[in-house]
């Protein structure tokens, strides 16, 4: 069974239809983007319903009702952790620890992360706890941890040495360097000494290897963006583009082995879900992808950690050029140079919608299935997949 298109493609796919030229046909548009025209027109119902042109149930309904079943649930949830945890703690001959209860409840259906908000516990110590056995020092450590806390809560301003004589009152005798141990391993730093953030900071390290560099005879590196297969290397990277309403930014992910661009994705503001997003269309579009390398640069979407779990669920390889180099992605930025010449200088853009409809049509029709390129025999990407395609399907 194939699998669905991704919903940001579906949409584009509609504005385009809904926004053609007279004398354009459906089944044009439906060729253009590599679908069959009763999906197209499935679509443009679906559409038609969801902003209330037609009657039916929309997306956003049924979206809603979803959300509020979940809500509920949950609130359900939070219900039982609170009436178990009151008549836990009201048992005055029984210690006061609250994991034993986490566990009961876990039992019982209510999951860890519910019920560790609820009692604003933090999960990662409860585990430790349930995988190993608490030892005399770190129960020792937790107690002047505890007392470092409350001193940081009750006095921001304080350091650690501060901090550790209100922990010394309190009865968790410690040293000075045990107190800044403790404090900068949990961040409980003072108020007056963090750190400001301005402009101009540094890109982070690189959250992957770079797995397209090599080393020539002469010692210099350059970059190989070659491969044998489809879905073998990916490039990836953002750019931003301006309107009169202001920017729009395009993160594409490309195929080496065609040159096709298996996902992209187009919002208003360049967060970590621009990057994710296309990477969920591009794993959808392909299928399986395990084993596919994803290079990119260090850019903060590409190295958030919702980035990396994408790249783990799909069983991806990251991989991350050097920092001020451009020679590290050229093959993508190549490609983002021919979209600014093609489309962008044409004219000036009024809004998104259209710059945005400008984007995916001229990716989808024009680079995918009109632009021959050399390299591919002078095929386009959709023509030099098919025949490899069929070629690998024969052969099989």
């Amino acid at each position: 069974m194939p699998k669905p298109y991704p919903r940001e493609f579906r949409h584009d796919v509609v504005r385009v239809a809904r926004n053609r030229e007279p004398g354009v046909t459906i089944e044009q548009i439906a060729r253009d983007f590599g679908v069959h025209p009763m999906t197209l027109q499935k679509w443009m119902r679906r559409a038609d319903v969801d902003e209330g042109a037609k009657p039916g149930q929309s997306r956003t309904e049924a979206a809603e009702v979803r959300e509020l079943r979940k809500r509920n649930r949950l609130l359900e949830q939070e219900n039982e952790v609170l009436r178990r945890a009151a008549a836990y703690l009201s048992q005055a001959n029984l210690p006061k620890r609250l994991y034993p209860l986490v566990t009961e409840l876990a039992a019982a259906g209510v999951p860890v992360t519910v019920t560790c908000r609820v009692l604003k516990l933090s999960r990662q110590p409860y585990y430790r706890w349930l995988a190993d056995p608490i030892t005399d020092s770190e129960v020792v450590e937790a107690y002047r941890a505890n007392a470092l806390f409350n001193a940081h809560k009750d006095d921001p301003e304080f350091g650690h040495r501060l901090l550790a004589d209100e922990a010394r009152d309190a009865g968790e005798t410690m040293s000075d360097w045990t107190a800044w141990r403790i404090v900068s391993a949990n961040g409980w730093f003072s108020a007056f000494g963090k750190p400001k953030r301005g402009k101009g900071r540094k890109p982070g390290p690189p959250a992957h290897d770079d797995l397209c560099a090599v080393v020539d005879e002469h010692g210099r590196t350059r970059h190989v963006f070659t491969a044998k297969l489809s879905n073998e290397l990916w490039l990836t990277d953002i750019t931003e583009h301006k309107t009169a309403e202001g920017k729009l930014y395009l993160c594409a992910i490309k195929d080496v082995y065609s040159g096709r661009i298996v996902g992209y994705s187009i919002d208003s503001r360049m967060k970590s879900r621009l990057a994710v997003q296309a990477l969920e269309n591009a794993a959808r579009m392909r299928g399986d992808v395990a084993g596919c390398s994803v290079h990119s640069d260090r850019g903060s979407q590409f190295r958030s950690r919702k980035f990396l779990r994408v790249l783990t669920r799909h069983r991806l390889v990251g991989s991350m050029g050097h920092v001020g180099s451009s020679g590290d992605n050229a093959a993508m930025e190549s490609f983002f140079a021919l979209l600014q010449k093609n489309v962008l200088d044409r004219r000036s853009w009024t809004t998104r919608e259209q710059l945005r409809i400008a984007i995916v049509t001229w990716i989808e029709r024009t680079y995918h299935r009109r632009r021959r390129q050399p390299r591919l025999g002078r095929l386009t990407p959709i023509e030099f997949e098919t025949i490899i395609n069929t070629t690998v399907a024969l052969a099989a």
